[in-house]
Order: C-alpha cells, then sequence, then structure tokens
C-alpha cells in the first residue's frame, strides 16, 4: 500500500487542488497572502530538490546517495515542508471570500490530505535509507528531526545543490504552480 500511495503521491493532492480551485473566491488581500506563502513553499522544495536530483520524481523509493547538505542538514523531509507550505498558501489565496463553513472544510482537508499522504510514505522512504546506507542514516536519522527543522546543520554534510536539476525535476511542479496562481488571479473578487 505505501508503494501504491508513493508512486501516485502527486495525483492525490489533485482534488484537493480541484476543490481550492472551484470553491475558492480569491480577494486581493488573501492572493497576496497566499501567493508569498505559496512561493515561500516553492523555494524550500527548489533547495531541496537542487541537493536531492532527479529521483524526487521517481515512482519508487531510490537514492543514489544519503543527502545531507542543504536543507537536509535541518530536516529529513524538506520537500514535504515546502508542498505543506505551498498548500496552505493556495488555502489561504482562496479563503479570502468564502463562508465560514467552506473555509472551515478548505483548512481542515489540508492536513488530511497532506498527514495521510506524508505519513504513510515518509516511513517508507527512511525503511529504504536505512536498509540502503545502513549505520550513516541512522546516525543521521538520530541527529535530524523529519518536519519540525532544528537550528543547528547537521555538521556531516554530503551532496551539492545542483541548478540543472532543477529544470529536468521541477519543470512540472513550476508550470503547475504558474497555471495555478493564474487561474486564482482570474477568480480574484474585490471583497
Amino acid at each position: 500500500m505505501r508503494e501504491v500511495v508513493f508512486k501516485y503521491r502527486g495525483y492525490i493532492f489533485v482534488p484537493l487542488a480541484v476543490l481550492i480551485l472551484v470553491l475558492g473566491k480569491p480577494t486581493p488581500l488573501s492572493y497576496t497572502t497566499g501567493i508569498l506563502l505559496a512561493l515561500l513553499g516553492e523555494v524550500i522544495r527548489i533547495w531541496g530538490v537542487g541537493y536531492a536530483g532527479t529521483t524526487t520524481r521517481e515512482g519508487e523509493v531510490k537514492a543514489a546517495q544519503l543527502v545531507t547538505a542543504g536543507p537536509y542538514s535541518y530536516v529529513k523531509n524538506p520537500l514535504y515542508i515546502g508542498n505543506f507550505i505551498t498548500g496552505i498558501g493556495f488555502c489561504i489565496m482562496a479563503i479570502g471570500g468564502v463562508s465560514l463553513p467552506v473555509r472551515v472544510i478548505m483548512l481542515a482537508l489540508l492536513p488530511v490530505f497532506y498527514g495521510g499522504v506524508y505519513g504513510t510514505i515518509i516511513p517508507l522512504e527512511e525503511d529504504y535509507l536505512q536498509k540502503a546506507f545502513g549505520g550513516t542514516y541512522k546516525k543521521y536519522s538520530e541527529s535530524v528531526p523529519r518536519i519540525f527543522p532544528r537550528f543547528i546543520p547537521y555538521p556531516e554534510r554530503t551532496g551539492t545543490f545542483k541548478w540543472q536539476t532543477i529544470y529536468r525535476a521541477e519543470s512540472h511542479t513550476l508550470v503547475m504552480f504558474v497555471i495555478m496562481c493564474i487561474l486564482m488571479a482570474l477568480k480574484i473578487s474585490g471583497g
């Protein structure tokens, strides 16, 4: 089951994105606030992908090396944190002019979707990394938290940032990000 969720992790969020687009009524303030937050999430994601490489787009868990540099020196799952922040940004964009019940539904569904997907695949990834990198991963895992970043970077950093990876691994995400922003901008109401 975990492997299936991992393979289709990107598609699982489509219903949430459609809900946000259909029910959303952005105002100028909610749009501006939301896009700034969504951009922050995407910057975190780009930082992580630049270190992790194109394996972030694979349909199965794999890693050529244990990356402990960049954002991975602070937290084990920077891509998922970036995704969640981006999701919050899009929700904030959308809720500006909606009723309180719709606001509550949209904001409640966000952690349900993200918690369900990432709560399923993070243990799968950790199992893989433990098997692939043994004691090195165990030491890293004991020092670096899953979700809430530490303030002091992990001292034994491996991996380098590569801009060319962003083009290969993030172009689809960036295109979808821009499309979502445009569609939300077209829905801006004056209230």
